[in-house]
């Protein structure tokens, strides 16, 4: 199934409606679909420089349409526009076309679409971002009559798109049409994208059972016994005993210079699987690959806090990089971490309940904005999330059609 992305520009290119048409390109190939890209700047397959809303041919006509004035250039404009795509969009099974149905910056554009859509020659996913008729500072540009009424004019073999609800209700007021009838589907994010992550990083993301802990907590420490992580999974056992379903990541490898550390390994597997359901929630990481120093920086901005349980430690550098990257620290109460975190990291005593560490992690968490946005993020605005909940849905319709 080819899809057609239309839009003034496309990415490289930089904006905010780029940057979605970029995602939503990266999206469908993945999921299989064969993507084809018209703009008039940008790295697009089809470049048709008359698109461009900065074309001097476009402008000079859009001078004279914000005049209210229809230039005679302008039927030429879209004659030339018209033909142009109509030869790219065979085969397309969907166009999709971004502000183009409901934004002024190239009416010709505009113009030469609605005739392509009102001939059946391309079936059209109206992808509204912007109004311009709803919009105070396009006020003075636009006038009644031909061509401006088409941005405010429901299209015929189209189905509209926006990205927000208050969007859903602004068009439906604008081309007087129920609001059930436009489909709502947001921009998304992508972590390993967000984040410019290394490639080892990336490929954890994408594996179920790492990276994905709801909290995620850090351990970055080597695997001897001193780093006393059984406390650490005991903490973690009773944090999901309270609702949540948190991943810990034991960064470090064996330590390298005690032969017992691999013993020491195997008890904490064992604890680990004690209490094991579905997914395990103790990860050590060695079992991955190593850590560099790309992945440790990732992991720090990835994860929701650090869990330092050590029972001895000369300094603790960890608490700095908590720190540095503004994670929140809950660690043991040992001298080392008072001098570098003072009063501004959550301490536990060694020989504290799990249970009773758990909880205060638990009421943390619970009141914290910034976890609770994240958690809304990653559930209602990861792109895969988006891509299966709200944009498959709409091209299977064409599919099927």
């Amino acid at each position: 199934m080819q899809i057609t992305l239309l839009h003034y520009a496309v990415p490289p290119i930089i904006g905010g409606v780029e940057v979605t048409i970029g995602a939503h390109a990266r999206l469908l190939r993945a999921h299989g679909y064969s993507v084809q890209l018209i703009a008039g700047r940008g790295d697009a397959a089809v470049i048709i420089p008359e698109i461009d809303s900065r074309h001097p041919r476009v402008q000079a006509v859009q001078r004279e349409l914000n005049r209210g004035n229809v230039p005679a250039e302008f039927d030429a404009l879209v004659r030339d526009i018209q033909s142009a795509l109509e030869h790219e969009l065979r085969g397309s099974a969907v166009l999709i076309a971004h502000n183009v149905v409901t934004l002024h910056k190239n009416l010709a554009l505009t113009v030469a679409l609605h005739q392509l859509v009102a001939a059946g020659r391309a079936p059209l996913l109206a992808w509204c971002h912007d109004f311009a008729w709803d919009d105070p500072v396009y006020a003075g540009e636009l006038h009644d009559g031909a061509p401006w009424n088409l941005l405010r004019r429901k299209w015929e073999n189209t189905k509209y798109v926006v990205v927000s609800a208050s969007r859903q209700r602004d068009l439906a007021r604008l081309l007087q049409i129920n609001a059930a009838e436009i489909a709502a589907v947001p921009p998304g994010l992508d972590a390993a994208e967000f984040f410019q992550v290394s490639a080892t990083t990336a490929q954890w993301l994408h594996t179920p059972t790492l990276l994905d802990g709801a909290p995620l907590l850090l351990l970055p420490a080597r695997v001897t016994r001193r780093k006393n992580i059984e406390l650490a999974i005991d903490i973690v056992n009773a944090l999901r005993a309270e609702g949540y379903a948190p991943q810990l990541l034991v960064m470090g490898p064996l330590g390298p210079h005690n032969p017992a550390n691999q013993a020491y390994l195997d008890e904490l597997k064992q604890r680990a699987e004690q209490t094991a359901q579905a997914k395990p929630n103790i990860v050590f990481l060695q079992e991955y690959g190593s850590v560099d120093d790309a992945t440790r920086r990732d992991l720090y901005a990835l994860a929701d806090a650090l869990l330092f349980p050590s029972a001895r430690e000369g300094f603790g550098i960890p608490i700095l990089e908590a720190g540095l990257a503004r994670l929140p620290i809950f660690c043991a109460d040992i001298p080392p971490f008072r001098e570098t975190a003072g009063d501004l990291a959550r301490y536990f005593a060694l020989d504290e309940a799990p249970r009773a560490i758990a909880a205060r992690l638990a009421e943390f968490f619970a009141r914290d904005a910034r976890y609770q946005l994240k958690q809304r993020v990653r559930a209602q605005y990861a792109w895969e999330h988006i891509f299966a909940a709200r944009l498959k849905p709409l091209l299977d319709a064409y599919e099927k059609s």
